[in-house]
């Protein structure tokens, strides 16, 4: 199967009369809440460094968006941008996963997991870091708390991994888990993978979007299913990409040959997916629901 791109794609476009998302509009979070999607974007502009805007609409489809970022570098861990944001809405709270991207790493590079909280998704509060002083991204919490905890997933290395917290600002590392690594099969997905957006619950259990690449750097999405109460167990994986750019907007822009989501939901029947295309533009893509879960197998 294969995602369906919406015939309004691309559904944003950067802003040319802004200094801070005049080059660049991608990887955004969506949420649906009191009847509205709520947008939360990744932009660069005039000094490259990397901010979240914030877009409201009423269709998924034409959006308002703020004339300032909603959340911008603040902490030395952040000198260099606020990328890729995920948003989970968990017991009347919202939290924001993020990158924290500083040069103060390894070749002055250095990736950070970083947590933020809101009630009304416009405030949003810094809670802390998942990890510190590793290359760790691609991150976000689950809808759910199992057993008790908060259950976030992360990217280390080329994998992807999962950890635990009582409070959400402690992540134990005897607690965390390798769940998924790249298949080393020359596929799409054996060189690096890493999640999408927070993953879906239904019967069958967790929908779970995510990301991966291989020799060529092609980006592509992928999905699989997780148990509902023991969400680093995998039930199926399929072979198959159900995404991969094609359209020359996803061929060129500032980084080729890439589509990345940070968003998935379901939207009455169907999966809306939110993507970054060549990390330049904003697109959607859509399916059926029950066509992916009979994809997986059920």
């Amino acid at each position: 199967m294969e995602l369906k791109r919406h015939p309004s794609n691309p559904i944003l476009l950067p802003d040319p009369t802004s200094d801070w998302e005049s080059y660049n509009v991608f990887n955004p979070a969506v949420i649906r809440h009191n009847d509205l999607f709520h947008m939360f974007y990744r932009a660069q502009g005039l000094d490259w460094v990397s901010r979240i805007g914030y877009a409201i609409s009423e269709d998924g489809l034409k959006w308002n968006r703020l004339r300032r970022p909603i959340l911008e570098p603040v902490k030395v861990e952040e000198a260099r941008g606020i990328e890729d944001p995920r948003v989970t809405e968990l017991d009347g709270e919202f939290y924001m996963a993020y990158t924290a991207y500083s040069g103060q790493g390894p070749a002055d590079y250095l990736t950070t997991p970083m947590f933020a909280r809101s009630n009304n998704l416009l405030v949003w509060n810094r809670i802390g870091p998942l990890v510190r002083g590793e290359d760790n991204k691609d991150h976000f919490l689950l809808p759910r708390k199992i057993k008790d905890k908060f259950v976030a997933f992360h990217r280390r290395d080329d994998s992807i991994w999962l950890a635990e917290s009582d409070d959400m600002a402690h992540w134990p590392e005897a607690e965390m888990r390798l769940i998924m690594s790249p298949r080393q099969n020359n596929g799409w997905d054996s060189k690096r993978i890493g999640g999408n957006g927070p993953p879906i619950p239904t019967e069958h259990g967790w929908l779970f979007f995510y990301h991966g690449y291989d020799d060529d750097y092609i980006y592509r999405i992928g999905v699989c299913l997780l148990d509902l109460e023991d969400p680093g167990q995998i039930i199926n994986r399929p072979k198959e990409s159900i995404f991969e750019p094609k359209e020359i907007w996803e061929l060129r822009g500032d980084v080729s040959r890439v589509v990345f989501s940070c968003a998935n939901l379901v939207v009455g029947d169907q999966v809306y997916v939110y993507y970054g295309a060549a990390d330049h533009v904003i697109g959607l893509a859509t399916c059926d629901l029950s066509e992916l879960l009979v994809f997986l197998g059920k």
